[in-house]
């Protein structure tokens, strides 16, 4: 896994102080990629001079509207979190995500998430992410600043990358995951199908929808696996077309 394939997205961060501290925590682990969903205030001159020396990385950040632009692309995402949650959700530390993303083909691209500085990232926001990391820190007082975290997740897979280059490597896989926005779409149709055949209740749809993508993300589907899922889902509308 090329530690250039992997972005680092913020969610709605408020400090431009934090995004400039970012970078230089970036720069310090070899990472180049930062994308910024909706920041409250960038460019600015806070960031800039917290960047201090990483000012390429912070020139070339991308911004997008919405955390799906965001995630365009990615084969596997990852969402840290400082809280638990109370829907279990895939979840690993920093050093077992580190592990998973070194094991990935050179070509893949992922994504490790972060939310707002107060409030991280919402249950829907988690959606769109295969795992969640939560970095086990004093109970007492376990909120890590922003670039803390970064820093931390940044190091280890840093690590992991360079351990897994220096060791014998396994046979290239010619699998090729589904990314994130792939994932979306399909999300978006099966949730259209259910309630086209009468499974899914729209005016009461509980937790359905959240449940099936923590199955399908558990899955890891790969692009084909992917294709082969739309067509069941395109089959199952025609086939309810034709019975109404």
């Amino acid at each position: 896994m090329k530690l250039s394939n992997i972005r680092i997205v913020l969610v709605q961060t408020t400090h431009p102080g934090n995004i400039g501290a970012v970078v230089r925590a970036m720069k310090n682990m070899g990472l180049e990629q930062l994308h910024l969903v909706d920041p409250k205030h960038f460019p600015h001159a806070d960031a800039s001079a917290r960047a201090s020396g990483a000012d390429d990385l912070l020139a070339a950040a991308v911004v997008c509207e919405t955390l799906e632009d965001a995630l365009a692309g990615c084969s596997l995402v990852f969402g840290a979190s400082a809280r638990l949650r109370t829907i279990a959700w895939p979840q690993l530390d920093p050093r077992q995500c580190a592990r998973v993303i070194s094991t990935l083909d050179e070509s893949a691209e992922v994504a490790l998430v972060f939310g707002r500085e107060h409030a991280w990232l919402t249950n829907e926001e988690l959606e769109q992410c295969h795992y969640l990391v939560h970095i086990p820190a004093n109970p007492d007082f376990s909120s890590l600043n922003l670039a803390a975290a970064v820093q931390v997740m940044a190091y280890e897979v840093r690590v992991a990358c360079s351990d897994n280059a220096t060791s014998q490597e396994s046979e290239p896989s010619n699998t090729q995951l589904a990314t994130a926005d792939e994932l979306a779409g399909f999300y978006r149709h099966l949730e259209q199908t259910i309630i086209d055949i009468g499974f899914l209740d729209p005016d009461n749809p509980r937790q359905l929808m959240r449940r099936l993508r923590r199955l399908f993300n558990r899955s890891r589907l790969d692009k084909m696996e992917l294709n082969i899922l739309r067509g069941i889902l395109a089959a199952a509308q025609k086939a309810a077309r034709r019975r109404y």
